[in-house]
């Protein structure tokens, strides 16, 4: 496979930044801790009187139903903020239409904490084909309509209104993807930052337990939120560059120009202006390279972007949690259930996770299509065995309706638990954006020990009859560890495990960072031996990616053959999302590849999938079974000289008949001009759920 990823090791420079943060629950608390913990984060006036408070310090407004578990990221800063001595309120997707229900739980000591939910509201909303979605699975009852689009942004306006002198603090994935000029897929444009864009004071970006901690105790004690530029993982606006900082250009950085003699701790590296990457694509890409290159916490410098008569100010990444931090914020007191005011309704999200168990955050994949990475980092926090033991515990007596089956244990993947940088100073001063593309470093430790002892005593716990893993597994880490594949398939697969091989050709893999095929057969064999072994009939539920830049058509083609040959029939699809700042979507938006460097005119081209037919041809391929696509891919193959593989024989992708009243055939069955018997369409094989 050829390697698609270089000049991504630059020489090392000390960072602007302290190393060595203050621990996350050593702060001295807040007066207000004397007023102890609440049952659940006050919603209305009549919680808070019952709580003894006369005001809250803080408020947190969400576009997501509110529910008091870990897996929901405004319970988790709620309880850490309380933890600190801190009184929180909740305002749980209020109607947008007025400032009125904004005001429900009076004003703020302190500011608005507003974030658009557990996910960006743009991609809660629409489909990758920019179709209204009528559900939403963070709304009591699973309906759409709850939140407004670009939500983060409404509700800050509202706050604004509803107490004009109030500080806004913007948080949440929707926040960290925004934080910075970006592509924006529904609008088809280029947008500004979200902190401009809102109007807000300050911007906490990624997993933001240590920075909302400190701003939230220097805010306290009267500092505003101009002055907190020196806390990591936030963004402010300034009125100019401080005195005293050294800038370095992005356009420099590819080209030798910069390289390592800027090591001045004080430096920070200018972004291409809004107006730059507003207008020239180009521009765009060598922006989203250098973002992604700033992403270490071990050596990122500060970043810059004009914005107008603003420069937008980003700090490097937050120092990573450690695992003793972890098992303090998974330890809150969390009620672990839904606020009461929802009464019977039904939470599609909270019904999903409600017995399942996150053991790490991050990942080191680094696959371009992915936000995981831009968001949470590439560094794995992990959690002690004892925090994560105690927690299914806690699942096992707690929690109404458990049956003894623990639904999920992992995190954004299955499988790196507690898995680093063999050598801390090798991993402080690495610029890759992936540990294991184009193949695994030889620096990063791939055992699977800790985790394989944690599922063994996992499941040795009383009360405990099945742990299922339910997180996608990172395969080509799992071939490292025969043992681990026969652990897992023995104990912890129920019928179906869910893998991610995306694509089978190199062009697309290439783009996306991802394995080569190859390695998923080495598992497929693996995981089907092992079950063999254990007597079992298990299933790969492999998933593929239909129209992600460097696809060509050929591509797809070759994937639904290989798909036809390994008698997989997928039910539903995916097709190629750009979420804001991915690298793929800046080779969706700009045509090049930032991969690689971004030189001007001498940048490397990625074909992009943007008509709305090709795309349609690219999801057909994925589901060649479906009687309905055949005549789109029949019109496809014949303009691509391959209507050899129009037939009704093993080795033809369609047959070259149609079933009546499919794929406006309008009646009955025609082959060739003939009538034709309908078939009866069944599906064999792995039916794929959407992920």
């Amino acid at each position: 496979m050829q390697v698609a990823v270089d000049a991504w090791d630059f020489h090392p420079h000390v960072p602007p930044m302290d190393m060595t943060p203050k621990p996350l629950f050593s702060y001295k608390k807040y007066w207000a801790h004397r007023f102890g913990v609440a049952p659940f984060l006050p919603m209305s006036r009549a919680e808070m009187d019952l709580l003894g408070w006369d005001s809250c310090d803080v408020i947190l407004v969400t576009g997501d139903a509110y529910v008091d578990h870990p897996s929901f990221g405004m319970a988790i800063i709620g309880r850490l903020l309380e933890s600190q001595g801190f009184r929180v309120g909740i305002i749980s997707q209020p109607d947008w239409q007025s400032a009125e229900p904004f005001k429900v739980l009076g004003k703020p000591n302190l500011y608005f904490g507003v974030t658009g939910g557990n996910m960006d509201s743009m991609v809660n909303r629409y489909t990758a084909d920019r179709r209204l979605r009528h559900n939403d699975s963070y709304t009591p009852g699973g309906g759409g309509g709850a939140r407004p689009d670009r939500s983060t942004i409404v509700y800050a306006q509202r706050c604004r209104e509803a107490y004009k002198n109030v500080p806004i603090v913007l948080g949440g994935i929707e926040s960290s993807l925004r934080r910075i000029a970006h592509y924006d897929y529904w609008s088809d444009k280029v947008r500004r930052s979200i902190l401009v864009d809102a109007k807000a004071d300050i911007l906490l970006y990624g997993n933001a337990e240590r920075a909302v901690v400190e701003v939230t105790h220097r805010m306290a004690k009267g500092d505003k939120p101009a002055e907190l530029d020196d806390i990591r993982g936030v963004a402010v606006t300034k009125s100019a560059v401080p005195e005293g900082w050294t800038e370095a250009h992005a356009d420099d950085l590819d080209s030798g120009d910069e390289g390592g003699r800027v090591s001045n701790e004080q430096t920070v590296i200018r972004l291409p202006s809004y107006a730059q990457v507003a207008s020239d694509p180009e521009s765009y890409a060598r922006a989203s390279r250098v973002l992604h290159r700033e992403s270490n916490p071990g050596n990122a410098r500060a970043l810059v972007q004009n914005h107008g008569t603003q420069e937008l100010w980003v700090t490097p990444p937050p120092i990573p949690l450690t695992t003793e931090e972890m098992d303090g914020v998974y330890d809150l007191p969390y009620a672990r259930a839904p606020h009461p005011s929802y009464e019977d309704a039904k939470i599609p999200a909270w019904e999903m996770i409600r017995f399942s168990v996150t053991i790490m955050r991050g990942c080191f994949g680094g696959c371009s299509f992915c936000s995981i990475t831009e968001h949470e980092g590439r560094i794995i926090q992990s959690r002690s065995e004892e925090s994560i033991l105690k927690e299914i515990e806690t699942v096992r007596d707690t929690v109404p309706g458990f049956t003894g089956i623990i639904s999920d244990i992992g995190g954004p993947t299955a499988n790196m638990y507690r898995m680093a940088c063999k050598d801390k100073r090798t991993e402080s001063l690495c610029r890759r954006p992936s540990c294991v593309y184009p193949g695994i470093c030889p620096n990063l430790n791939t055992s699977h020990e800790s985790l394989i002892g944690l599922y063994r005593k996992a499941r040795e716990l009383p009360g405990i009859k099945k742990i299922m893993v339910a997180s996608g597994v990172r395969y080509d880490l799992a071939v490292e560890s025969p043992t681990y594949v026969k652990e897992l398939v023995t104990h912890h697969v129920g019928g179906y495990l869910k893998i991610a091989p995306e694509h089978t050709e190199d062009g697309p893999l290439t783009k996306m960072m991802k394995p080569g095929i190859g390695t998923y057969d080495r598992f497929k064999k693996m995981f089907d031996d092992a079950a063999k072994k254990a007597g079992k009939e298990y299933f790969l539920i492999p998933y593929f990616i239909a129209a992600h830049p460097g696809t060509s058509d050929e591509d797809m083609m070759n994937l639904a053959l290989w798909l036809k040959k390994n008698s997989y029939r997928a039910d539903q699809v995916q097709t190629f999302l750009p979420s804001p700042m991915a690298l793929a979507t800046a080779m969706y938006h700009s045509g090049k590849n930032p991969l690689r460097a971004v030189r001007r005119g001498a940048s490397e081209n990625v074909e992009t999938i943007k008509g709305l037919k090709q795309r349609r041809l690219h999801k057909a391929f994925l589901r060649y079974h479906d009687a309905e696509n055949w005549p789109l891919l029949r019109e496809a193959l014949k303009k691509m000289g391959r209507a050899d593989l129009i037939g009704n024989g093993k080795k033809h992708l369609i047959p070259n008949w149609q079933p009546a009243g499919t794929g406006g055939s309008g009646g009955e069955g025609k082959r060739l001009g003939k009538k034709h018997k309908t078939q009866k369409f069944t599906t064999k094989g792995v039916m794929a759920n959407k992920r």
